[in-house]
């Protein structure tokens, strides 16, 4: 197999003549892989689509024609061999030329296409050329056919099978992507190549790995001799001979005592070599390498005295799902590099995540990205590309989707971190409840996609992984799919209706989607939005605040726990601070109840352009104040106070493999620092278990409810409470002062509390665009001294970190002036 990149001399042009007249046809050099709007980007034709209003000023390329066009030098088809065409990715409506000659069309980003090229190439040089419709206007036509489908947002992207947020979604840009968005190439070979590899990875009850291969090898014409196939997995070899002109061939290799591979915080991630080599008698013909990890992943869902479980089972061990649902982490996808997903899964495990979700409305991610979390233990909940939209059962999408599907079970089930696969995002709920039946009137809307199609294809190809219909769902028969009770949940009255503390209303056996919105950090707000003054609701700001009445609701969330400032930088703080204690809230809840609540998915963990939204970390790959309330919230070991039977007890969760000797110090003290009551207690809490303890009488019966706070610390952890919403409280406004000084990689600060500090913070990306704080949120009790800790390469005056609108708390919040 000789492979030849086809990525250099590509060139650009716009082919419909609703364009800007300063690209009207002008050809401009493309980047293959890439897409039209950075190809436009780089010759300096558009503004940056992320820059203030930009994105409304390229709505044109919504329905813009393009042409990509490159020269190669290839030698035509030699005796016997054959030459494929190979794309990995296009998007989405190409028509592919090659000398003028037509090879092929296709209609789907989520697969590759194959294309027999032997009539049309020539010897020497030879043009290539790949045009590109618009995807809406082809949607809009397959709506006008099938008729007209529910779905979410502006455009019908339920139509054509592409990314659903390219088409803008509740935290994305509408920009509409096309391009050559991965590699193309001439394969050139002859006999025959592995057309497709699919290793089944189990572990024997003895502790032997066992690799169930299963190949299909694809015959070159009028060639039949007998073949062999190589295959090695770590320092275990097996050659297993084919016979002439078979197509399939199934063979095992076993590994004894294979070393287990472990999620995060549960053990080691030791991964395997499997290489795959086809040969004749004299040379390779083709290979396949990848990596492997031995384990078991299961899912129960036995019904219980609670309902239905939803309990993701590692190794015969059930594991709490600290979890983050991950979207695209650039609109633009050809700028995510491998190095670029390792900093944010690494970003992920540092906040103590141990799953993350790929979300229905984007697409399969790159190898890059679950190589990544194989190597970091991070496992991958997939969704099948189907988000909140009902979609048609009828061709040509049907075809579409059955072909993607195929491709990517296949391309991923080798990953050790691949958990499970699910349908999509909401649809089933959708029918349920979102007035889709009405609208219908018997037409088809997926279900046969959920409960027939996909779990087909995932029972036949990748038998020993879970398939669940839909996020949220409900194994149990004649239930409503988001039931508490029964499989997993999604809670959005939190956020859209409800304020957060009533996150307690409900006790779910799964929480796969809940969140709080909040802005990103000050550095990537003001380098992308440039309003004067900037305000909540100035023009560019809103258009990077894409939540249906998003700045409202993040009012409301504030207005029962802290001030609504009317300075723009407190505002920031306050709402960056709401979103961080909103999801913690919930998080310990959720954990709190374990084992009858096995999982909660955050949404979400990152963002893909400058935005207001859920995330945790920014476009910038900047953290939010969310991120270390995540990384509290799923800590290991966890005390937090939560309400039972009407009365307040300490939950205590220790997610270790070891018991946790806890000694325990119980503390209601003034603001002040006067220590009120005082008790100590000693227990032990068993591996991956939650203890409940009840709490005295004189810890929780305040005298003064509007200045004290209740504490409960080990050597490992704290939580404190006061007794009252922030807005109740008579804290001192301004408690905090700091020294800072120069160090080495950065600076310290210390930090000394003359009265109680809530929720200590250093805005560090305020002084240095690329200074990063060691740990914020942090509770100051009266007196306490605590040292941050800045990591960055700017030099800058110390005392800037000490800055009132850098240091900041919850305290000061209560007295800020105006012009903040």
């Amino acid at each position: 197999m000789i492979r030849q990149h086809l990525h250099d001399g590509w060139q650009l042009t716009a082919t419909t003549t609703e364009v800007p007249d300063d690209i009207r046809g002008k050809t401009v050099p493309a980047t293959v892989p890439g897409s039209t709007h950075l190809d436009l980007l780089a010759s300096g034709l558009i503004t940056d689509p992320y820059l203030d209003r930009a994105e409304a000023e390229l709505a044109w390329t919504h329905r813009a024609d393009w042409r990509y066009t490159t020269t190669f030098l290839a030698a035509a088809a030699g005796q016997d061999q054959r030459l494929d065409l190979v794309f990995d990715g296009l998007d989405t409506l190409a028509t592919i030329e090659l000398n003028g000659d037509p090879v092929g069309q296709t209609a789907n980003m989520h697969r590759g296409y194959r294309f027999d090229v032997r009539p049309f190439l020539r010897d020497g040089t030879n043009e290539l050329t790949v045009s590109f419709a618009s995807a809406l206007t082809h949607a809009e036509k397959v709506e006008a056919t099938l008729g007209r489908r529910e779905h979410v947002n502006a455009h019908p992207f339920n139509m054509v099978r592409k990314m659903a947020c390219s088409f803008g979604w509740d935290w994305g840009p509408d920009l509409q992507t096309a391009g050559i968005w991965r590699p193309v190439r001439l394969e050139r070979w002859h006999t025959a190549r592995l057309a497709q590899v699919r290793p089944i990875v189990t572990v024997a009850d003895d502790g032997t790995g066992q690799v169930e291969l299963h190949v299909v090898v694809e015959w070159a014409e009028n060639l039949r001799e007998d073949l062999a196939l190589q295959i090695t997995v770590g320092a275990h070899k097996r050659v297993v001979r084919i016979p002439a002109g078979q197509e399939t061939v199934t063979a095992r290799v076993d590994v004894a005592d294979a070393e287990i591979w472990w999620p995060a915080g549960y053990g080691e991630q030791p991964l395997y070599h499997l290489d795959v080599v086809l040969r004749d008698e004299f040379e390779p013909l083709d290979q396949m390498a990848t990596r492997i990890g031995f384990r078991t992943i299961t899912v129960d869902t036995t019904p219980d005295e609670h309902g239905t479980p939803f309990t993701i089972v590692v190794n015969g061990r059930p594991l709490f799902v600290k979890g983050a649902n991950w979207i695209p982490d650039d609109h633009f996808l050809t700028r995510i590099t491998r190095d670029r997903l390792a900093r944010r899964v690494d970003q992920a495990v540092d906040a103590h995540v141990n799953l993350l979700r790929v979300w229905g409305g984007g697409i399969y991610e790159s190898d890059d990205f679950y190589d990544v979390c194989d190597e970091r233990g991070v496992l991958v909940w997939q969704d099948f590309p189907l988000a909140c939209a009902a979609y048609p059962e009828e061709e040509p999408l049907r075809g579409e989707l059955e072909a993607e599907a195929r491709e990517n079970v296949v391309r991923l089930m080798s990953h050790a971190s691949l958990a499970l696969w699910n349908g999509g995002n909401e649809n089933v709920w959708g029918f349920a409840d979102w007035g889709w039946a009405d609208q219908l009137e018997g037409r088809t809307w997926g279900a046969g996609y959920y409960d027939d199609l996909l779990p087909s294809i995932v029972a036949e190809l990748d038998s020993t992984r879970f398939y669940c219909p839909s996020s949220p769902y409900s194994p149990a028969e004649g239930v409503h799919p988001n039931d508490q009770d029964h499989g997993t949940r999604h809670e959005w009255e939190v956020w859209n209706r409800l304020d957060h503390t009533r996150y307690r209303d409900h006790v779910p056996r799964f929480c796969s989607e809940f969140g709080f919105q909040g802005p990103p950090t000050w550095s990537t707000l003001t380098r992308w939005i440039h309003d004067q003054p900037l305000s909540p609701t100035s023009p560019s700001f809103l258009t990077h605040q894409k939540a249906e009445d998003g700045n409202g609701k993040l009012d409301r969330g504030l207005a029962s726990h802290l001030p609504v400032p009317s300075g723009f930088a407190d505002w920031h703080w306050a709402t960056q601070l709401n979103q961080a204690r909103a999801v913690s809230f919930g998080i310990e809840h959720f954990r709190s109840w374990w084992p009858r609540t096995t999982g909660a998915i955050v949404w979400q963990l990152n963002d893909c352009w400058p935005v207001t939204s859920w995330a945790a970390i920014d476009s910038e790959e900047r953290v939010k104040p969310l991120w270390y309330g995540l990384r509290h919230a799923f800590a290991p070991r966890l005390l937090t106070f939560q309400p039972r039977e009407d009365q307040l007890v300490l939950i205590v969760v220790n997610d270790h493999d070891e018991p946790w000797d806890a000694h325990l110090t119980l503390d209601r003290q003034s603001f002040r620092g006067v220590t009120l009551s005082l008790s100590r207690l000693r227990r032990t809490v068993p591996p991956r278990s939650v203890l409940q303890l009840a709490l005295p009488d004189e810890l929780v019966q305040p005298k003064n409810d509007t200045a004290e706070v209740m504490v409960a610390t080990t050597s490992e952890t704290r939580t404190v409470q006061p007794f009252r919403p922030d807005i109740d409280l008579s804290y001192h406004p301004n408690p905090l002062a700091a020294v800072a000084k120069a160090v080495s990689g950065g600076y310290e600060v210390e930090v000394r509390a003359e009265s109680f500090a809530q929720d200590v913070a250093i805005l560090a990306d305020r002084v240095a665009p690329d200074a990063v704080v060691d740990d914020a949120l942090v509770p100051m009790l009266a007196g306490e001294v605590r040292t941050f800790h800045i990591s960055t390469k700017a030099s800058v005056d110390p005392s800037a970190f000490t800055n009132p609108l850098v240091l900041r708390c919850a305290n000061d919040l209560h007295a800020v002036p105006d012009a903040r």
